[in-house]
């Protein structure tokens, strides 16, 4: 294992959120492939579900907006291996925060096996207080989305584009029920990418670096990060220094 990647493997996780139709699910899948971690998508929930035998429409009614599949998924993860290790069964609830918990715990007990990525599920919220998890977001303009789902799904532009407006209005739902967080919130990701011109590979790579530059930072404490570490003071005050009204007011 080469030094980049021995730096790499420190982290723990990477979470992607993503735009309908920006490329974010290929780019985690072949983000995974590259790094030789462990997708966890909307797949994985699906088969879960199937093997309940629930229906993959009703998983997909619930996976990413609201609860109901929480308990069986919980109770079915030892049958994904080595996604997760065992974990005590959720009691089926009508309590809508016992989804919350039930998702985190499928959540923690995925990274707690470490290098995994993670798509969507609200994963960037879950775990944005550690450090060893780097946070993405894929976007791209509306119509260069509209054309990849046009491309991918074999649909007609009306269509593409109705279903990328009802995906998003759906995730961006679900972040605002569960956690009144916009997925439009940059703060909430170490970086954001936009493949409106650069190709899918690109984006990977880009991520790549970046998450070996996120990694190569963790043994410093919070106070010796953000944008002024290092900086030295301006030799001399900004142009465009100019003091409040207030203050000029006195003079």
């Amino acid at each position: 294992m080469d030094e980049p990647q021995n730096v790499i493997a420190q982290m723990r996780a990477v979470t992607i959120s993503r735009q309908y139709g920006s490329g974010g699910g290929e780019i985690a899948a072949r983000l995974a492939e590259d790094l030789g971690w462990q997708l966890i998508d909307h797949e994985v929930v699906v088969q879960v579900a199937q093997s309940m035998g629930v229906s993959v429409e009703e998983a997909e009614v619930h996976d990413e907006r609201a609860a109901g599949l929480a308990s069986r998924i919980i109770t079915s993860l030892q049958m994904i291996q080595p996604l997760v290790p065992v974990v005590s069964p959720v009691p089926m609830a009508t309590d809508p925060m016992a989804y919350q918990d039930a998702l985190q715990r499928v959540i923690e007990g995925a990274i707690a096996t470490g290098h995994v990525v993670i798509v969507g599920r609200g994963a960037q919220v879950l775990l944005a207080r550690r450090r060893d998890v780097f946070h993405v977001r894929i976007i791209a303009p509306l119509e260069s989305r509209i054309a990849y789902v046009m491309q991918r799904e074999g649909l007609d532009r009306a269509a593409a584009q109705t279903r990328v407006h009802l995906k998003d209005r759906d995730r961006l739902r679900y972040l605002q029920s569960q956690y009144n967080v916009s997925p439009e919130n940059a703060l909430l990701y170490d970086i954001v990418v936009n493949t409106a011109i650069l190709d899918l590979d690109s984006a990977v790579d880009i991520l790549v670096l970046a998450l070996e530059r996120k990694a190569m930072q963790l043994t410093k404490t919070t106070k010796e990060l953000g944008p002024a570490t290092g900086m030295p003071r301006y030799p001399q005050r900004p142009g465009d220094f100019r003091p409040p009204e207030s203050i000029v007011g006195q003079q």
